[in-house]
């Protein structure tokens, strides 16, 4: 009978030791809850960017920045206390601000001391670009207060709100762009900070161009077609009678590709035609800014220097088909449709 002395035995200890089993299953459960419980607002976790040093995650998508490109992996500090841009006096730059074509519309930048105020939305962009060369010449900080226009003279200063919280800042005109149909003004990474719209990508803005009561100076405005400078219409209507006959085949002439090497664009295929500057270093600039524009587009931006006009031709393409899918994009993201090249 031994066996079933064993037996009872083991059965007597099981109902001695299950109290202290669940009881220690107990506390893993209520261990287990505590760690997947949700952390009140505001809490963060080891490893989580912490305010003021590291930038909160800005989502890609259009209207937001551009591809490949983002905030900075860490901040300065004292990036909400950044001060605004102070307006003075400044030589214009002798050729950033020459009237220029751009998916076939013509911009003339306006150099007369004209007030501009207008509405729409604004972007901003950041680490991608930083350190590049801007219409003006000077690298892109995208820590200071500055900003890129297609039309206001260069350099020059506005004040831009935005519509959404009234929060407003001074930024310094450097640049050219933003070239899409919706978009007036592109800020620099600490103006959009200062404007809370990083997350968003973009916003509803105003842009107003500054007259220092202090100094007097006036600052520029998009002029009307009728009421264009006669030095600006002959300019572009210069280029505007070298591109008439856009569509003709184009001889072979020198050429900068993506990477800035010279070299000739390959025969064969149909180019798209995105702009025509009388100044090189216009075309180069432009070129630079388009690449970000034109970040899905799988083909090389070059300028194709010819008869004293530099053109900036996107592809080639191998067909006619493939090119209008691209020249209809194009048109519906930047209300502009390029015009064809064949060689």
């Amino acid at each position: 009978m031994r066996g079933g002395e064993e037996v009872g035995v083991r059965r007597r200890e099981g109902r001695r030791f299950a109290p202290a089993c669940a009881a220690l299953l107990c506390v893993a459960l209520l261990l287990a809850a505590c760690g997947s419980a949700p952390k009140p607002a505001g809490e963060t976790s080891a490893g989580a960017p912490s305010a003021g040093r590291q930038p909160a995650a800005a989502p890609k998508r259009g209207g937001g920045y551009y591809k490949d490109d983002g905030p900075a992996d860490e901040l300065p500090d004292g990036l909400d206390e950044l001060p605004d841009a102070v307006p003075r006096v400044e030589p214009l730059h002798r050729f950033a601000n020459r009237p220029y074509v751009v998916f076939g519309k013509e911009y003339v930048p306006n150099a007369g001391l004209k007030p501009y105020k207008a509405r729409g939305i604004g972007s901003w962009y950041g680490k991608k670009f930083h350190g590049q060369k801007t219409s003006i010449g000077e690298p892109y900080d995208m820590f200071a207060m500055t900003a890129a226009h297609p039309t206001l003279a260069i350099p020059s200063y506005a004040r831009v709100t935005n519509l959404a919280n009234g929060r407003s800042v001074v930024v310094r005109v450097i640049d050219r762009g933003p070239f899409h149909a919706d978009r007036i003004i592109d800020l620099s990474y600490a103006a959009a900070h200062r404007l809370d719209y990083i997350r968003a990508g973009s916003a509803r803005v105003e842009v107003e161009a500054i007259l220092p009561d202090a100094t007097g100076v006036a600052y520029a405005q998009v002029a009307p077609t009728a009421a264009r400078p006669a030095a600006g219409s002959d300019e572009i209507a210069g280029l505007a009678e070298k591109l008439a006959a856009e569509e003709r085949p184009v001889q072979s002439a020198a050429a900068v590709g993506l990477d800035g090497a010279a070299g000739v664009l390959p025969a064969g295929g149909v180019l798209l035609q995105l702009g025509a500057f009388a100044n090189a270093d216009n075309a180069e600039s432009m070129r630079q800014r388009l690449v970000r524009e034109l970040d899905w587009v799988e083909g090389e931006l070059r300028i194709n220097s010819a008869g004293g006009i530099h053109r900036l031709h996107l592809g080639p393409f191998a067909g006619r088909a493939e090119a209008e899918r691209v020249a209809e994009r194009i048109r519906q993201e930047h209300g502009f449709k390029p015009t064809f090249v064949t060689r």
